[in-house]
């Protein structure tokens, strides 16, 4: 398919998905609310620590424990270590920052790793209620080995107090819209839908509510059958400040 009319499609996609949160009730979630102060970029440290209890499934969900650390900055970036431990889970990868909320190598969607030119504005610092950007994003995806471009917008919410098992925080809410870059002969692209919600105290995000689905092809115009790839949630168990 063409660039244009990829992105084409893509920008419709994301229209319809916003217009369904508006037909669904769910678009107050992202309104301004009462506004408040900008989070500014962090500073971080070597050590920081942030580990999180995951969970993601319907009738049999998988659950672990993740753990992100920053192990090393320097001129090239800040280099963080994500790893996953559980029943049925075990991995380790790494990502690179080139500056806050700037993803040179990171993932997007699950436990892959994908090379971002330019880097993913994961955060736009500063976050401020009403603040949207969008971004189409060329990437090599390192699991899959393919090259790729997807699509993906973010837009800030108002102020929320979170309580999650490390306890309750001040956070701004984000709420993100993706289109990946996984289309097949024999169904669509990936559609994702996140709510994240950031807190200056512990420099990154206290909680993601994850969904997902993509839709099989069909003559239908529309596609055929919604299979839902993605119902996860993460909450922050313990945030650890380096030195």
């Amino acid at each position: 398919m063409p660039l244009p009319e990829r992105r084409s499609r893509a920008a419709m996609t994301l229209l319809a998905m916003l217009a369904a949160l508006v037909l669904s009730g769910c678009a107050g979630l992202d309104s301004p609310g009462s506004g408040g102060p900008a989070a500014e970029a962090p500073t971080y440290r070597v050590g920081d620590r942030w580990v999180y209890r995951a969970v993601d499934g319907f009738r049999s969900p998988v659950r672990w424990e993740e753990t992100r650390e920053i192990v090393a900055i320097g001129a090239d970036g800040i280099v963080v270590r994500v790893t996953q431990k559980g029943p049925t889970v075990d991995s380790a990868r790494t990502e690179r920052w080139t500056g806050p909320g700037q993803v040179g190598i990171g993932s997007v969607y699950d436990d892959e790793t994908r090379r971002f030119t330019p880097a993913l504005e994961r955060y736009a610092f500063p976050l401020r209620p009403g603040k949207s950007w969008n971004q189409w994003l060329d990437n090599f995806n390192e699991t899959t080995g393919k090259d790729g471009q997807f699509n993906r917008y973010v837009s800030v919410g108002g102020w929320e107090q979170v309580t999650t098992p490390a306890g309750t925080f001040d956070a701004i809410r984000l709420r993100v819209m993706m289109r990946l870059d996984d289309e097949e002969f024999w169904r669509y692209a990936t559609e994702c839908n996140y709510l994240l919600w950031y807190s200056p105290a512990v420099r990154g995000i206290v909680r993601e509510a994850k969904e997902a689905q993509y839709r099989e092809r069909s003559d239908d115009f529309h596609g055929g059958t919604a299979i839902r790839s993605q119902h996860a949630t993460l909450e922050l168990v313990s945030f650890t400040p380096g030195r």
